[in-house]
Formats: C-alpha cells, sequence, structure tokens
C-alpha cells in the first residue's frame, strides 16, 4: 500500500480552512500522520502568511481518485480556480507523492517539484518524513532539508490545533 503525503497551506481563514481541509482528508482516507505547522509569507506576491503542514496517509486509492477528494475539498473551502495562480487561497491542497511513483503524463507530475524547491513544503514533509527516500533522487528528505535549510527561509512555527481533540 503506497504511503501518500498531501501539502496543505492557506492564507483566507487559515485555521477554520486547514481544520475543514483535515478533517475531510481523515473522514475520506483515515488518520493522518500531521508535521507542525508553520507560518510563511505569501510566494510570488503580496498577501497575508501563509499556515503551511504535510500529512501522510497509507492508502489503495489512486492517484486520479485522490485528485478528485483534493478537488472536492477544495470545493468545499470555497476554492476560487479563477484567480492567478500566485493569490491568496482559502485552502490549497497538492498531492507531493504517492509511494515511489514517478510520473509525467502532461496533466499529473510525481513526485510534485515543490518539494525540493520550497521550505515550507519541504521542512514539514522532513518533520514526518525524514528518512524517505524521494522517488528521483534517492536521497531522504531530511538530507534534503538539510541541505536547504543552511539558506535563509521564512519558516516559523506555529502552535494551532487542527484536530478536535486538541492534536495538531
Amino acid at each position: 500500500m503506497p504511503r501518500i503525503y498531501l501539502s496543505l497551506g492557506s492564507n483566507v481563514d487559515a485555521e477554520a480552512n486547514l481544520r475543514l481541509g483535515i478533517a475531510s482528508l481523515e473522514a475520506r482516507y483515515g488518520e493522518l500522520e500531521m508535521s507542525p505547522v508553520y507560518r510563511n509569507k505569501a510566494v510570488g506576491f503580496e498577501g497575508d502568511d501563509f499556515l503551511n503542514l504535510v500529512v501522510g496517509f497509507d492508502s489503495e486509492a489512486t492517484v486520479e481518485s485522490i485528485a478528485e477528494a483534493i478537488e472536492s475539498i477544495h470545493r468545499a473551502a470555497g476554492r476560487d480556480r479563477s484567480q492567478p495562480r500566485y493569490s491568496s487561497r482559502t485552502l490549497d491542497i497538492d498531492l507531493l507523492t504517492w509511494g515511489d511513483a514517478v510520473i509525467d503524463d502532461g496533466s499529473t507530475r510525481l513526485p510534485r517539484a515543490d518539494v525540493l524547491e520550497y521550505a515550507f513544503v519541504l521542512k514539514p514533509l522532513a518533520d514526518i518524513a525524514a528518512g524517505d527516500t524521494h522517488p528521483v533522487t534517492r536521497r531522504s528528505y531530511g538530507d534534503h532539508w538539510r541541505e536547504m535549510s543552511e539558506e535563509p527561509n521564512d519558516l516559523r512555527a506555529v502552535d494551532i490545533r487542527l484536530r478536535p481533540n486538541g492534536d495538531v
């Protein structure tokens, strides 16, 4: 059964929208492994800070069905797809990896390039999967993070409870 990692981010009513995303994902896939939550400045535009985290779970769900579930959750959070690519988001969920799959079929690219490009994706992924290996580089996420963390980044851990029972 493949291990699946998703990133979640929001900068519009962020705590509420992240809670909605977590609850929706758990309703579909069961208990999630969750990273700490990080605050960072908007990238590519002027806007409110984002809250970001990564979740992991094991599932037999296909890449296509996960993508459909993500879009359903985006709609529930009021995500407006007519906005520019770099703009505020009620909720942004991205499929980062699906097991060790390497896919580039024009509509899906896995692992997602963001994993190695953005600290707000790599750091939370390394928090929960430091020893797992990137399907292309075959190096651990922990190693990738150690290299990236040598450069300045804008991440600040925040203490936010996203589950009703008080867990992260």
